[in-house]
């Protein structure tokens, strides 16, 4: 990762499906929550890693269904895959790696000939990844004698079950955990190794992730059984594993503040942004000011003029401020488009999301800045990317000195307000 220049603060590396991502929670409260305090609080020196069972083709599928901020990094096929950054470019070094003692065409030769397994979709086959569904029951004699073939055939391979149906043959040299520990040798390689690392899960193919030395961890409270099993005969004594009492990506924020690993108040929760000045940055400033535009247009804050004057207060009179459309405004007259839009999303699922915030200090003074913006109203998304200069000079709130925004490729480009 080049992006930061020295070691992350943090990097917290997440499961996603019911551990970062909460199926159950129709209003995504819980991974909106987490998206904000990221954020505002840890997106400039820390690094997010999402790790995953699902191949690139289902996680980006997941990407589409639901508000999910961008990684760093991407392990994915059950550590199969390590891709970087918003491009995903792969980790050629790893695919060397896993090339040893491996061989698919063997993998799936042998497997054929075990009635019990049925194979999952093609978009699960992966390189060395070969997937099956198996029934509970069946699963350890599989596993068991699945084994001694593939062994017999001169592969080193490592079979994981988990969510009671999953079966996943790997390269032995593979697997969440094994991905896991060779970023953090490269990291270490380069003299770049994570202040602390917080691992998140949910399943069985999670556990690998918990015996990483040093590591904290936590299971979210809705943990399956073959986690908690795990837990009970491998790590019950180890102090830097939590079970949370909250749910997916709550019992992540939970676990920040109980390892004490920094702030673990999402913006989302905070009811007096005025009083929150000591933890002004420019990336708080970006996530606290959309969420002050999503709350006016839910009518959850009252309609009046003195709201309007605080946010010219907070805008350069003679800024400008472009429209993805083109168009071009002299800010404060912008800022009138406010008065239009109070309320036009109230009782709608309406939230903001902002993704990606780095900021850049040109002076003393002033801050650029560059974060994608999305506009989430039921299944229709819409996006920009923004370019802003931020000033702070004599004052303890910044000035929006200047703003550019452009839509973002593949997105909705109905009517943008704001």
């Amino acid at each position: 990762m080049d992006r930061l220049q020295s070691s992350a603060r943090l990097m917290i590396v997440s499961d996603l499906d019911h551990t970062m991502v909460d199926h159950h929670d129709p209003e995504n409260s819980s991974l909106f929550r987490f998206n904000a305090l990221w954020e505002a609080h840890y997106r400039q020196d820390s690094l997010l890693v999402f790790s995953t069972g699902r191949s690139p083709t289902l996680y980006k599928q997941l990407r589409k269904e639901k508000p999910m901020i961008t990684p760093d990094i991407a392990i994915m096929s059950v550590g199969t895959e390590i891709t970087y950054g918003k491009s995903m470019v792969p980790d050629d070094g790893w695919v060397q790696f896993l090339n040893q003692k491996w061989n698919k065409d063997i993998v799936i030769e042998e497997t054929s000939k075990f009635p019990e397994l049925k194979r999952q979709a093609e978009t699960e086959q992966r390189p060395h990844k070969v997937s099956f569904y198996v029934e509970k029951e069946k699963a350890k004699h599989v596993t068991e004698a699945l084994s001694k073939v593939l062994a017999g055939r001169g592969l080193d391979v490592k079979i994981i079950y988990s969510g009671g149906i999953d079966l996943d043959v790997l390269p032995k040299g593979a697997g969440k955990g094994q991905a896991l520990a060779y970023l953090l040798k490269k990291f270490e390689t380069e003299g770049k190794k994570p202040t602390n690392t917080l691992v998140c899960g949910d399943s069985g193919n999670d556990a690998e992730l918990f015996s990483i030395p040093g590591v904290y961890g936590v299971m979210v409270s809705n943990a399956q059984e073959e986690l908690l099993q795990w837990h009970a005969e491998n790590a019950k004594d180890n102090p830097k594993i939590l079970h949370a009492s909250e749910r997916c990506a709550s019992g992540i924020i939970q676990a920040i503040g109980h390892f004490k690993l920094g702030r673990n108040l999402s913006p989302r929760d905070v009811t007096d942004i005025e009083n929150d000045v000591e933890n002004l940055s420019p990336g708080v400033e970006i996530v606290n000011f959309s969420l002050l535009i999503e709350k006016w247009r839910r009518a959850e804050v009252e309609n009046s003029e003195m709201f309007i004057a605080g946010v010219k207060a907070t805008s350069l009179p003679s800024g400008v401020f472009i429209h993805p459309s083109g168009a071009d405004y002299i800010m404060k007259d912008y800022v009138n488009v406010l008065r239009k839009v109070y309320g036009d999303k109230q009782g709608k699922q309406f939230r903001t999301l902002v993704d990606n915030v780095l900021a850049t200090q040109l002076d003393s003074d002033t801050w650029l800045i560059k974060f994608d913006k999305w506009e989430l109203s039921g299944e229709e998304r819409q996006g920009c990317v923004v370019t802003a200069v931020l000033g702070k000079k004599d004052s303890d709130w910044f000035t929006w000195m200047h703003v550019h925004e452009t839509w973002l490729e593949h997105s909705g480009q109905g009517e943008w307000l704001l």
